[in-house]
C-alpha cells in the first residue's frame, strides 16, 4: 500500500541537510527554521506598504499574508518532508506569484484582448486555478515551472528598467538582480551538486535560499510597485524608503507615500 500524502518521508524530494540530526521531530532542521525570515518579512512588508496599499488597493495585504503562509506551509513541509506539505509549499508559491501579477503587471503588456486590471485578474485567477489542478498529476515539476517564472519577472524588469532615468531605482534593480542570482545559485547546488557539499560537510544552502529569497521577493515588490504606481496612482508623491533607518543604501526597501495636498483615502 502507498505511504498517506500526509507521512514524513512520503514527499519525492529530500534536500541535502542530512534528516534528524538536530531533533528527532524535525527532518530537516535549519531548512525549517530559516523560514522564520518569511514570517518576520511579510507582516513587516503590511505594515510598511499600507499607506500605499491605502491608495492602490488592499489586495497588496493579500500578497504579504501568503508570503507568510509560504513560510508557514514551508516549515510543516521541512519538519515532515511529506507529500503534503510539498504541495501546500509550491501552491502557496504559485498563488502569492499570480496574485502579484494580477496586482503589479504593467497594463501595457496585457495581452490585446484584455482591456482592463480586472479581466486581467480574471484571467489570472483561471491561470491559478488550472495549474492548481495540474500540480497533483505531477506534483515534482512544480519547483521547476516556478523557478521559470522567474526569468519572465526578470525580463518585464529589465524592459521598465531601460526606460528609467532615476538611480536609485536602477540601483535597487541591480540588487534585486543580484539577490535572486545568490538565491537560485544556492537552489541549483543544494538541488543537484549535494554529493559536493555533503563531502566539505556544507549542506545548508537550501535554507541560505529561503533567506535570500525572501530579501529578493522584498526588493523584486517594491520595483513593480513603484512603476505600477506611477501609472496607477500617478497623483501620489511616491518615494522608496529603506526600513529600518529610511536609507537609501541600506535595508529592506517599501514604497512610501510621502505626504501630499490630496484628501486622505479612508481604510
Amino acid at each position: 500500500m502507498p505511504p498517506s500524502i500526509f507521512a514524513r518521508h512520503s514527499s519525492e524530494i529530500d534536500w541535502c541537510e542530512t534528516n534528524y540530526l538536530h531533533s528527532e521531530y524535525v527532518a530537516e532542521y535549519y531548512n525549517t527554521i530559516s523560514n522564520v525570515s518569511f514570517l518576520l518579512v511579510g507582516p513587516l512588508m503590511m505594515y510598511l506598504l499600507h499607506p500605499y496599499a491605502c491608495k492602490r488597493t488592499l489586495m497588496v495585504h493579500g500578497v504579504w499574508i501568503l508570503f507568510t503562509v509560504i513560510g508557514l506551509v514551508s516549515i510543516y513541509y521541512h519538519m515532515t518532508l511529506s507529500f503534503f506539505g510539498q504541495l501546500l509549499d509550491e501552491l502557496s508559491i504559485l498563488w502569492v506569484i499570480c496574485l502579484g501579477y494580477a496586482i503589479w503587471f504593467p497594463r501595457k503588456y496585457f495581452p490585446r484582448f484584455i482591456e482592463t486590471r480586472s479581466q486581467f485578474g480574471m484571467v489570472i485567477l483561471i491561470t491559478a486555478v488550472i495549474s492548481t489542478l495540474l500540480s497533483f498529476v505531477k506534483p515534482t515539476i512544480n519547483a521547476y515551472v516556478l523557478n521559470s517564472i522567474a526569468f519572465h519577472i526578470l525580463y518585464v524588469l529589465w524592459k521598465e528598467i531601460r526606460k528609467c532615468t532615476d538611480r536609485n531605482i536602477i540601483n535597487l534593480t541591480i540588487v534585486s538582480f543580484c539577490l535572486w542570482l545568490v538565491a537560485i545559485s544556492c537552489w541549483v547546488s543544494d538541488r543537484f551538486f549535494c554529493n559536493f557539499w555533503r563531502r566539505i560537510n556544507f549542506c545548508y544552502l537550501h535554507s541560505f535560499w529561503h533567506i535570500f529569497i525572501c530579501l529578493t521577493v522584498g526588493h523584486i515588490n517594491t520595483v513593480f510597485a513603484y512603476f505600477d504606481a506611477q501609472y496607477e496612482i500617478s497623483e501620489c508623491p511616491l518615494q522608496v524608503q529603506y526600513w529600518p533607518f529610511k536609507s537609501r543604501h541600506f535595508g529592506l526597501p517599501y514604497l512610501a507615500i510621502t505626504k501630499s495636498k490630496e484628501p486622505k483615502k479612508i481604510c
